[in-house]
């Protein structure tokens, strides 16, 4: 795919149909918009879909340049539904399925009362009144007051593709929102196929014919990217909704990937798949996570239970507005010296990387501050928010929001988020790890500051089962000062779209006296 012409997530099922028309796509769940469809469905029947809605669509009144948001059941239609708005030249707007009706509500405000593609069930379920949006199209159940059901236009004729230029907005999605209401980042075509254009090389030489499994946000970029990688190739193809252990495990066991992508939160819970019955990790060669550095402990024992030769496990790190910035591949011999906090090295050829002190100056090698990079990966705005967006920037310098310092060879070693930083402990994503790996029974850990700026540990334990205080005693024993321990249930820590958890709103929680 040239750089002439982006990269069009509306164009990509189609493109890829055309050279490997029969390549299996295999879902955990059908597709809710068609579920006669069932789960094992070929690219072409994907393709045919997508223009099949895009007929649908511009039937139902949507022109090129007009904005749709998409806020629909957690489902894999919801990439059709993006590829579909794309393809017909209007922006897909896409809002994680977990956010609830007030955010969704001022979220199509800020988007200027755009379509709004639902079904029946989310609709209802989030209380958005269609009357926030400009019309409410359902892909998926009975007809709602106030909407139109897509299915109204199953005889339209399907329209040549025309996509919005490669600079011009092509797809907006959404910042995590750990911090407050997430920011709508707009996307470009050409910012997009930057991002991809190395990684589509690196694919082509270690994805091989390799069963690829992803199962990742569907309103994250970074979905669509990781898409093309295996549909491109005419890799086969499985996409899991659900992230549970329970459900994935039998799913891997019988499809066997051999190339595995989902957020780093959920790899920890898959830590169980390891010696899980079927050995549903076996033949894994190359597991992928991207976005936010992975605790030792699990990558440690992901690659121990591949039974493929020097499996590898490949960490990019970035954010929305940027894509992945820089990289690290390791293996279970070099993942016990390279440590959770080094994420690799700027992408060669792709980013520029720097770290500057508070004023925005560089410093040396070694020497820990701000993390900023260059790069035409680079998001084109904040819809709505364009001076905090230009705010971000330092001379054309990105700042990423995150604390670290570059070695010598070059690598990036993340410290903490700015905002997150606690003094007293040095590196709460260190001490983290450290608790991670001490303690094998935590499935999550989460160091915040307490109101008096002390570092209040957050814990929560597989099962929920009950924290041995001797356990934890020993555990930190010759660790920085830490306040007592809080244990919660894994449910009630607030979350984004990617698993992360939102340290100010838990910080908020554990103010207010939340307790399990």
């Amino acid at each position: 795919m040239s750089s002439r012409y982006g990269f069009y997530i509306g164009l990509m099922f189609e493109r890829a149909a055309a050279r490997h028309p029969h390549a299996p796509v295999v879902l955990d769940a059908p597709l809710q918009l068609a579920p006669q469809d069932g789960t094992q469905l070929t690219l072409r029947q994907v393709a045919l879909h997508v223009r099949t809605l895009s007929a649908r669509l511009k039937a139902a009144g949507v022109r090129g340049g007009d904005r749709v948001a998409v806020h629909k059941t957690n489902n894999f239609d919801i990439a059709l539904l993006a590829a579909a708005i794309q393809r017909i030249g209007a922006v897909p707007a896409l809002l994680s399925p977990m956010l609830d009706g007030e955010t969704v509500t001022r979220l199509l405000g800020r988007l200027g009362t755009p379509w709004l593609v639902s079904d029946a069930d989310k609709l209802r379920e989030s209380g958005v009144e269609p009357s926030a949006a400009r019309r409410v199209l359902l892909s998926a159940g009975e007809r709602l007051p106030g909407t139109e059901l897509l299915a109204d236009h199953a005889a339209a004729p399907v329209p040549d593709p025309s996509v919005p230029g490669r600079r011009a907005p092509a797809l907006i999605t959404h910042t995590s929102g750990t911090t407050g209401l997430p920011k709508l980042v707009v996307q470009t075509a050409d910012a997009l196929w930057h991002r991809v254009r190395l990684q589509k090389l690196v694919a082509s030489r270690i994805y091989a014919k390799e069963s690829v499994a992803l199962c990742m946000s569907f309103v994250h970029a970074r979905f669509y990217t990781a898409v093309e990688l295996a549909v491109a190739h005419g890799n086969p193809l499985l996409v899991a909704v659900d992230p549970d252990p329970a459900t994935v495990g039998p799913l891997f066991a019988a499809y066997r990937p051999g190339v595995l992508e989902t957020q780093p939160n959920t790899f920890v819970d898959w830590e169980v798949l390891a010696d899980a019955p079927g050995d549903p990790l076996a033949d894994v060669r190359i597991f992928a996570a991207t976005f936010d550095a992975m605790h030792p402990r699990t990558v440690q024992t992901l690659l121990g239970a591949s039974r493929r030769a020097k499996p590898r496990f490949i960490q990019l790190y970035g954010q929305t507005e940027t894509g992945p910035v820089a990289g690290s591949s390791v293996t279970l011999r070099t993942a016990v010296k390279a440590g959770g906090r080094s994420v690799g090295r700027p992408l060669p050829g792709v980013i520029r990387m720097r770290v500057t002190d508070a004023a925005g100056r560089r410093v040396k090698r070694g020497v820990d501050g701000h993390v900023e990079v260059r790069s035409r990966t680079r998001a084109l705005t904040y819809l709505g928010e364009d001076e905090r967006f230009r705010a971000q920037l330092n001379g054309g310098w990105w700042r990423m929001g995150d604390l670290g310092h570059r070695d010598a060879l070059g690598r990036l070693h993340l410290l903490d988020r700015a905002v997150d930083h606690i003094e007293s402990v040095g590196s709460s994503l260190d001490l983290e790890d450290r608790l991670m790996e001490r303690l094998p029974e935590l499935r999550e850990v989460v160091v915040v500051a307490g109101a008096d700026g002390s570092a209040v540990p957050v814990v929560c334990t597989r099962d929920d089962a009950p924290l041995a205080p001797g356990r934890w005693e020993a555990a930190t024993a010759g660790l920085p000062g830490l306040a007592p321990v809080r244990q919660l249930p894994y449910g009630t820590l607030p979350r984004t779209a990617t698993e992360k958890v939102r340290r100010a709103e838990l910080v908020r929680l554990l103010a207010e006296g939340v307790h399990g």
